[in-house]
């Protein structure tokens, strides 16, 4: 029996569960649906993989009215993958009921595209938060009939920078209607959006799970920051992996190990927000197919990506929250199998290091740094595995026979055989490895406000950019340097818009980015000093029919 009947759902929803074989509510669906259904806003606390989603989906295809041809519910999402991945959930279950429409919008994909869905009266509309101000100040969708809101991972939405924009679709929603706000956080602009945005929410906040690591070995290799890159070669040659994910924590590293990695002929791409939507789909692709053995992402870019059989993972950068470390790590080790979880932390991240220990109440292993000669051994053990484990299955193979005869009328002695055939086989990169240094935290350190600063997530301005201030110098180390460009509020553009655009056009990553100010008829901006040469070319761009130019200045305005 189906044990979501006991939760008053329609016949219909219940046969797409059963369908696709959904039996037992999860935690946060057993108390949030009937809140939902009867029509109560609602705060959900909960992580990712806690069943979120159909927690809201199910209450919004209950209510909608498939004869009203109008967009009666909203999904805002953070990422392009998580809107799809919302998307494809809802269409399950919709499965019975033919009359309902959704379309699918957000960033990087043609307009055309989503138009043409928008002319097909969707009810339910799922996307990014960017995209969807774009639709509606084109006049390509209204929230006038909007009566089902979703804020669906709102704190991620917040760390990309969508404050401002969540606020103005909040703004423009009609004040009769239904908010679900699901975050696994909940910062102060969330408590903001519950009291100024939504009717006596219920809250309903689950348990965070705690980690299962049976299956999973856990590694921490303690390293200077400067040698981390050296020091995943090592790895990367030690363990030889097929199939493998590494986290950092910025789109520009991203990029950078892309590179570093395939210079040193890995087979390695990469994954983040400001890639295009064929690009992604082609380094997923790859990755799923096996061509690329390496797959290197932030863990926003990951969110909504499911790939089986991945044998390990790696920490380039420590997350900066103990739950994301959960959730990367819980990507190897599946389905019975073994995986590894490898962590890459300087002596200044031991204090973090324990925090996630003590979250998942287990212990990462402190490994020695694995030595050339060490790497030569295990490879070499590796090959001859290979070849014992194929000799049972070759002892009768009889497809070479002619081959062997001509072998041995050219020589009796086998050995320069076996070696020319070992050289053949052997696909071990030849290369000397950095020196890199031994160092470990002292255990009776007690961490300084240094360590605590590097440990804790970047603060979001109220702009959406980094709250670097006025600063010249960032926490980082980097230098600033500040920006004056001529279009401001009054030329329809936001911080973010902004920052994409500048992406978009003169290849300049967010990450080089601080605070930004947008007044009437400028836009000031904090940009990394390393960037400020893909200024030059800005003369040569237009953002909403506006000629562009810039110069340097002293400072930001206060404001």
């Amino acid at each position: 029996m189906n044990e979501f009947t006991n939760l008053k759902i329609s016949s219909s929803i219940i046969d797409a569960l059963n369908q696709i074989e959904i039996l037992n509510p999860t935690p946060i669906q057993e108390q949030s649906i009937p809140f939902l259904l009867e029509g109560k806003d609602v705060i959900g606390q909960a992580q990712t993989g806690t069943g979120k989603t159909f927690a809201y989906a199910i209450p919004l295809i209950e209510k909608l009215d498939t004869a009203n041809k109008n967009i009666q519910a909203l999904v805002m999402c953070p990422t392009r993958e998580l809107s799809l991945q919302v998307s494809k959930e809802i269409d399950k279950l919709a499965s019975k009921l033919t009359k309902i429409k959704t379309a699918t919008i957000y960033g990087g994909e043609s307009y055309e595209k989503q138009f043409k869905q928008l002319r097909a009266k969707p009810q339910v509309i799922i996307g990014t938060p960017g995209r969807i101000i774009d639709h509606l100040n084109r006049g390509t969708i209204s929230f006038e009939n909007v009566s089902y809101l979703v804020l669906d991972e709102a704190d991620e939405m917040l760390k990309m920078g969508f404050q401002e924009d969540m606020e103005t679709i909040l703004k423009n929603m009609p004040k009769e209607r239904q908010t679900a706000l699901f975050s696994a956080t909940l910062p102060p602009f969330i408590k903001r959006v519950a009291k100024n945005y939504m009717i006596e929410p219920q809250m309903v906040q689950i348990e965070r799970k705690t980690l299962t690591v049976d299956s999973i070995e856990q590694q921490l290799y303690y390293v200077k920051k400067e040698q981390k890159k050296d020091l995943l070669v090592r790895l990367l040659d030690f363990y030889q992996f097929k199939s493998i994910m590494i986290f950092s924590n910025t789109k520009a590293m991203v990029d950078e190990l892309v590179l570093f990695l395939q210079e040193h002929h890995f087979s390695a791409d990469g994954l983040h927000g400001d890639l295009k939507q064929t690009v992604r789909d082609r380094v997923m692709q790859s990755f799923r197919l096996g061509s690329v053995d390496i797959l290197i992402a932030t863990d926003v870019a990951a969110r909504g990506i499911d790939v089986e059989g991945i044998e390990a993972i790696i920490n380039f950068d420590l997350p900066l929250e103990n739950e994301v470390y959960v959730h990367r790590i819980g990507r190897t080790g599946r389905a019975g199998k073994k995986g590894i979880a490898i962590s890459l932390a300087t002596t200044r991240q031991a204090q973090h290091v324990a925090q996630i220990e003590a979250f998942t109440k287990s212990k990462m292993a402190r490994m020695d740094i694995p030595s050339g000669k060490e790497i030569k051994a295990r490879y070499e053990k590796e090959l001859l595995n290979k070849i014992l484990a194929a000799v049972p299955a070759a002892t009768n193979n009889r497809d070479y026979d002619e081959i062997i005869l001509q072998i041995s009328k050219q020589t009796t002695d086998p050995m320069p055989v076996i070696v020319a055939l070992l050289e053949m086989l052997d696909q071990a990169e030849d290369r000397s490895y950095v020196t890199i240094d031994v160092v470990s935290p002292k255990s009776d350190r007690k961490p300084s406000d240094r360590d605590r600063r590097d440990n804790r997530a970047p603060r979001t301005s109220k702009d959406g950019g980094r709250d670097s201030g006025a600063r010249r110098t960032g926490r980082n180390g980097n230098s600033y340097a500040f920006i004056e460009i001529n279009l401001g509020s009054e030329d329809r553009v936001r911080p973010n818009q902004l920052v994409t655009f500048l992406h978009d056009e003169l290849n300049i990553h967010r990450e080089h980015f601080g605070k930004i100010v947008i007044d009437k008829n400028r836009s000031y901006m904090e940009v990394n000093e390393m960037a400020l040469r893909y200024f030059k070319d800005l003369s040569k761009k237009k953002l909403n029919g506006k000629k562009l130019s810039y110069k340097q200045i002293q400072s930001l305005p206060n404001k």
